[in-house]
């Protein structure tokens, strides 16, 4: 949605998405402001700073997305929110691109970090301040104005034409034309179209994340889920949405190099969320049996197919064919009727 001021308020599958991604980011945000704590304290300290400004601005894009109705004829504390979270992300990029970047060159895992925080900052320039809106809900459509246009207009009264009456006259003196509004979040950022800028950040940083980390490493799953949701959101490419989660999905289960039982959690959580992604927009609903790390992929866990399975009821040894032999296997029912063929 957009308001006469400018002002942008996005959908909430937008910000779950922007949460869900930032929650990995803060974790390894912390890991290498403390493992550069020693080495380098001047990387160290900015990676604290942009540390804190995540977990506010994540707090700030809940608080957005509680929103129903947003008053911009007053100075709310809504308008401020989203007035806060245009600079906090301006200020973060500031620090990514001026200092994080460059001092996070011979650090892998951090180099491809830094490039997803700076396609997520442009991320959130797109979804609050661009210029023109990505959210098609603020833009009549074509097919729209052809319908209210064939509508039945017998009953209203056609106005005279402007012209049958002389020339026109000219605005009377003081009454300057009226002039568009500039968005009320320009005196902080410009407003213009930052879709160009998102897509190179966000197409650089999936090109490093894929020539320099496995495939189920989560900050490289990180960068994946996000980019999926760009495109889905802001491009309205839901096709190259779907595949591109698609092809992450894969690349977990095709990935050979091993991660410990940290990233392992990290990586099944946002397995879960690739695999809503690539049917999102189908209609239809993600099944129960989520295919888990390290296994085939459609297949489900030995525990999954036993809970899901009821156990059949053991009969009378009675009833039990003689010839049948016993296999060993348990929770299966032996219970089968001898039949005449095999009788001798």
């Amino acid at each position: 949605m957009t308001n006469c001021n400018g002002l942008q308020k996005p959908t909430s599958s937008n910000l779950n998405t922007l949460m869900a991604s930032s929650e990995v980011d803060q974790k390894y945000l912390g890991k290498f402001a403390k493992k550069n704590n020693d080495s380098n304290p001047y990387l160290s300290s900015f990676l604290y700073k942009i540390l804190g400004l995540s977990v506010l601005l994540s707090r700030k894009l809940i608080r957005a997305r509680r929103l129903r109705k947003l008053d911009t004829t007053r100075d709310t504390k809504s308008l401020q929110l989203y007035h806060h979270i245009i600079w906090l992300a301006r200020e973060g990029l500031v620090m990514i691109e001026q200092y994080i970047i460059p001092m996070a060159a011979d650090q892998l895992v951090l180099k491809v970090l830094a490039h997803k925080l700076r396609a997520s900052f442009y991320h959130i320039f797109v979804l609050f301040h661009n210029q023109p809106s990505v959210h098609q809900t603020a833009i009549p459509s074509f097919s729209t104005a052809s319908k209210v246009e064939a509508a039945d207009r017998s009953s209203i009264r056609s106005s005279p034409n402007p012209l049958e009456g002389g020339p026109v006259q000219p605005l009377p003196p003081g009454l300057a034309p009226v002039s568009v509004p500039k968005p009320s979040a320009a005196f902080l950022l410009p407003a213009t179209d930052y879709i160009p800028a998102a897509t190179h950040c966000f197409t650089e940083a999936s090109a490093l994340a894929d020539s320099r980390l496995g495939g189920a490493h989560p900050v490289r799953l990180s960068v994946k889920i996000e980019f999926a949701a760009y495109m889905y959101d802001c491009l309205h490419d839901g096709d190259g949405s779907r595949v591109l989660a698609k092809q992450a999905f894969k690349d977990v289960y095709n990935d050979t190099s091993g991660i410990d039982t940290d990233m392992f959690e990290d990586a099944t959580e946002q397995v879960q969320i690739l695999l809503r992604m690539s049917k999102r927009g189908l209609g239809g609903s993600v099944g129960s049996s989520t295919p888990r790390l390290g296994g085939r992929e459609g297949s489900t866990s030995r525990a999954e197919s036993s809970t899901s399975t009821p156990r059949a009821t053991r009969t009378p040894q009675s009833n039990v064919s003689p010839e049948m032999p016993s296999n060993g296997q348990h929770g299966v029912s032996r219970a089968t009727p001898k039949s005449p063929q095999r009788s001798r």
